[in-house]
């Protein structure tokens, strides 16, 4: 299975990126929508199956999480270390977050600690 095979569904209610290969979830992006001081979505864990691990999923995940906030208008604020380090080799579709959102997106975490 490549990354071709994938198919990317968002699940805004459940707060979780999902991507799809042979019927099944295969990865996935975690995250949560910050509303104040402005909009953003903002990823909080990756996690892809072991046996699928290698194939470009995360990645995959990532690009389409930055190109969701785009369509939407809005930034992404990312806590999780993979988007953190995908976004630093991809800066023409990742736009660095506001150091100010990041703080209101840790604050907001803080403040929810069962959520993730």
């Amino acid at each position: 299975m490549s990354d071709s095979d994938i198919e990317i569904r968002d699940d805004r209610a459940a707060g979780r990126l999902e991507a799809i290969g042979g019927g099944e979830v295969v990865g996935r992006i975690e995250y949560f929508v910050l509303a104040s001081p402005e909009g953003a979505l903002v990823p909080v864990h990756t996690i892809v199956e072991p046996a699928h691990e290698g194939k470009g999923i995360a990645g995959s995940l990532a690009r389409e999480l930055y190109a969701t906030a785009e369509r939407e208008g809005i930034a992404v604020a990312p806590l999780c270390p993979y988007v953190v380090k995908w976004a630093e080799r991809h800066p023409a579709e990742a736009p660095a977050a506001d150091p100010e959102l990041l703080r209101a997106a840790k604050d907001w975490l803080a403040e929810h600690p069962d959520r993730f």
